[in-house]
């Protein structure tokens, strides 16, 4: 059971340029490019029309105040937000973290329906097998480098800003005069005969398009993990998860320090707070709610209404395929690829996100069984349990079986 000790007290360190600071949000954003941001709102948005993109604002920005609340508390304990709500809560709080994100993401069909729009553009039949190669690329990607955090950082960046660009250019092209007004009536809730939401709109779908404005779930308490990786605030403390072919181990702390209330501390929290916002806002609520209104643009632009517009991945390869009639092949085939690669890097994060919870949560739930030294050890079988294997080695682990890897 866990028994976490008090909180030490250490000064809190200047903040850095916000330049350095820029990078966890890059992580939150590329985990919602796959769900609302590509599919959900798009969808929505070619068959209701523009009316309804009010709702995918007031989602993005719910979950912006959500995220710096779970940052501030990062920034003020040098520890995740796990750890604080078991302080709270109790015992029973770990548990529930790792059932409610191993549970719900065991099957990786985000990287399914990326190797299906891959497939579909380079023009060879879907198999799983390419779906199960996209995966063996994430298992490498993430044995690159020597800090886990970093690679994960610059892989997210890579991909948002090949695809953001994209997708802008390729709207301007397709949208006219009167789609830039509805778009603008739309984020004021006005839509063709209707105001906020028109008669027929699925809301189950609806519902999901609004929590997925984002991230979502488990997925925005993981920002945590990941200011405490960047090292914002007291969480310069508390060491990385390294590389476990190549890193060099640093000393890990499950739990965090504050500082105590002095005016140079809370002069140096005011920055820090001022900053972080900063970097949230423009890369997380910014970018990720222009992606958001492009997106449904574009297929506003190209499909509204048009027969044979279908949900999930398929609606993605329609939009390909009124791509290409409308301009020339190449262009739909390469709008299949962008966003085959946000899905890609979506599955990428989520993987990233749900083995740093679950390892996170088995340290808190049995410090004396999983030793946070071994915690790079849990983050990789965490990933590989979602095939069984990572998940027998945890409980071997819980069981007292030993294993020498370091």
């Amino acid at each position: 059971m866990p028994n976490l000790p008090s909180l030490e007290k250490k000064d809190l360190p200047q903040a850095p340029s916000l330049l350095k600071l820029i990078g966890p949000s890059f992580i939150i954003l590329g985990v919602g490019l796959g769900s609302g941001e590509l599919i959900l709102w798009p969808y929505l948005s070619s068959n209701f029309g523009l009316g309804i993109i009010w709702a995918a604002l007031l989602g993005i920005t719910f979950q912006f105040f959500i995220n710096m609340e779970i940052e501030r508390y990062t920034l003020i304990t040098g520890e995740s937000i796990f750890v604080g709500l078991t302080r709270k809560f109790g015992s029973f709080t770990p548990i529930w973290f790792i059932l409610t994100t191993f549970i719900p993401w065991i099957w990786p069909g985000i990287i399914a329906a990326s190797a299906t729009l891959f497939a579909k553009a380079v023009g060879i039949p879907y198999s799983g097998l390419v779906g199960i190669a996209f995966l063996i690329l994430i298992g490498i990607l993430y044995s690159l480098g020597r800090i886990v955090y970093k690679t994960q950082e610059r892989v997210q960046k890579a991909i948002i800003l090949l695809g953001i660009p994209f997708v802008f250019l390729i709207t301007i092209f397709f949208a006219k005069g009167s789609d830039w007004s509805a778009l603008a009536s739309g984020v004021v809730g006005k839509g063709e005969g209707y105001w906020f939401l028109p008669l027929g709109l699925p809301f189950a779908t609806f519902l999901a398009a609004l929590a997925y404005a984002g991230a979502g779930g488990n997925l925005n308490l993981a920002q945590s993990l990941y200011a405490k990786e960047k090292g914002y605030g007291m969480g310069s403390y508390s060491g990385h998860i390294t590389n476990i072919l190549v890193g060099k181990k640093e000393n890990l702390s499950l739990t965090g320090v504050t500082f105590e209330p002095t005016e140079e501390n809370i002069g140096r929290f005011k920055t820090w707070w001022k900053k972080i916002n900063i970097e949230h806002g423009l890369v997380f609520w910014l970018t990720g709610a222009f992606t958001m209104l492009l997106l449904s643009l574009l297929a506003y632009s190209t499909v509204n209404k048009a027969a044979g517009v279908e949900t999930s991945i398929n609606f993605v390869i329609f939009e390909a395929g009124v791509i290409a009639q409308k301009t020339f092949s190449f262009l739909g085939t390469f709008f299949l690829l962008i966003a085959a690669l946000m899905l890609f890097g979506t599955q990428f994060s989520v993987f990233g996100s749900n083995a740093r919870i679950i390892s996170e949560n088995l340290v808190i739930f049995s410090p004396n069984r999983f030793k946070v030294e071994k915690m790079h050890l849990y983050f990789y079988l965490s990933d590989l349990g979602r095939n069984g294997s990572g998940l027998k080695c945890i409980l071997d682990v819980y069981l007292h079986r030993t294993y020498s890897l370091a």
